[in-house]
């Protein structure tokens, strides 16, 4: 028997450690808890941190410290770096088919093609990033010697409650819109399948996706939701993996400093999700600008 046959024979499985990813980094929870991750069969597949309330406060201040530099890149680069996620996804596909198999029960094939509907959607809305201003943007008329433009600029720093049962496809389809128009995130990941939004934190970081952007906790969807619905530096909320009762909690919440709220509903993941989510966390700024002089008979010159 060779060295290398007596060596697969003797070796032990490396299990893999999954972590949080919060500034670009991957901490563990701050509290130290993990909960059990099983499959669709209930076979264990992995411990996953489960994210305390200061986790949470943790996802604010990194989202908070990386939004001034993501905002004020071009949209043109936010495209760029978009694109590069859905190149570093393509690389790690095989990884995700299986993990999304697991997840949801899916065979290799169905959990593939939803993979390869995910890196088709992350490319969709890197595609977006410079368009989105000329759809919902412009010049308006005005009765008087003045342009009148609007713009659109993002809402600031969003929480993101991933869907439950899409834990990939439905992922990306929250994640990217979110992002792609300038925005930074802080994303809860799917209570009972949270492995796929994880792995997805390290792509995100071999990418050129800057630290604090992007920012993935895993735990009790409601333990973690309830301080950032109610953080007054979190201005908007999607909350998209919620129930009814949890939504109306977090809703009532939310209210405090005002954020945008994009309700529950039901979504297919699998058709084009158009531009509502991109425009749901946007702002429009109006700026008046006088076009000249006025002459004696009134009329611009």
């Amino acid at each position: 028997m060779s060295t290398v046959e007596k060596s697969e024979q003797q070796r032990l499985s490396v299990f893999k450690t999954y972590k949080l990813y919060v500034g670009g980094k991957f901490p563990r929870s701050e509290s130290g808890r993990v909960y059990e991750v099983t499959d669709s069969k209930g076979t264990w597949l992995a411990n996953a941190p489960q994210s305390s309330r200061k986790d949470a406060r943790d996802a604010v201040v990194a989202a908070r410290k990386a939004f001034g530099g993501w905002s004020g890149a071009t949209a043109y680069n936010r495209g760029q770096v978009l694109y590069r996620v859905a190149e570093m996804l393509e690389g790690r596909r095989e990884q995700f088919a299986r993990e999304v198999a697991e997840a949801e029960g899916l065979s290799k094939s169905k959990a593939a093609a939803v993979v390869d509907a995910a890196i088709d959607r992350w490319v969709w809305y890197a595609g977006w990033t410079d368009k989105i201003a000329q759809v919902v943007g412009g010049g308006n008329p005005v009765a008087g010697p003045f342009f009148n433009l609007s713009s659109p600029e993002p809402t600031g720093v969003v929480t993101v409650l991933a869907p439950q049962e899409s834990s990939f496809l439905g992922l990306v389809s929250v994640i990217a819109p979110v992002i792609a128009t300038g925005n930074t995130v802080i994303v809860i990941a799917s209570e009972k399948s949270p492995l796929p939004a994880l792995s997805l934190g390290e792509v995100l970081a071999t990418s050129d996706v800057p630290g604090g952007v992007v920012n993935i906790l895993s735990g009790r969807t409601a333990e973690i939701a309830a301080p950032l619905a109610a953080h007054q530096d979190v201005n908007a909320i999607d909350l998209a993996g919620a129930d009814e009762e949890l939504a109306k909690e977090l809703e009532i919440a939310a209210a405090d400093n005002l954020k945008r709220v994009v309700r529950p509903q039901a979504v297919d993941y699998a058709r084009t999700p158009g531009t509502e989510r991109l425009t749901a966390f946007l702002e429009t700024k109006t700026v008046w600008h006088p076009t000249g002089a006025l002459g004696v008979s009134g009329s611009s010159y």
